[in-house]
């Protein structure tokens, strides 16, 4: 089942990757930072939020990614933009990460009730995603 978390917030981790790794030329050009430095700061906090990303299977993922949330904010203390640019990938985050759990407690409490009704006897519809998820097994 797809898990509405894990993708609102892999998505923001993406977008925050592109954004940490384009920093990398803007260390090198505007700032007094050694160009390897810049590469190692830049481009491996963009590696960090790919492979976060890929490690929201995990609960403690969601907390390398509030972690990475921190070191975008505090990048600003060489990039001055990320300063802005950090705390709202912050927000997004936020906002991935409740959206996606109100939609997994929806979706649970949902189909509990679906399977109460079954239990029951009293057929009814089964929840909107349900339908489409036994469309797509077929």
């Amino acid at each position: 089942m797809n898990n509405p978390r894990r993708s609102l917030c892999a998505t923001v981790l993406a977008l925050e990757a592109i954004t940490l790794g384009l920093t990398t030329p803007v260390m090198i050009a505007l700032t007094d930072v050694a160009t390897s430095t810049a590469l190692t700061i830049g481009l491996g906090l963009a590696l960090w939020c790919l492979l976060t990303a890929g490690l929201l299977r995990a609960e403690w993922g969601y907390w390398m990614g509030h972690a990475v949330q921190v070191a975008a904010i505090a990048l600003g203390v060489v990039v001055q933009p990320m300063f802005i640019l950090g705390p709202v990938f912050a927000l997004l985050w936020a906002t991935a990460y409740r959206l996606g759990s109100r939609i997994e407690r929806e979706r649970a409490e949902a189909y509990a009730a679906f399977d109460a009704e079954a239990a029951a006897g009293t057929p009814s519809e089964p929840p909107a995603e349900s339908a489409t998820e036994r469309e797509s097994e077929s």
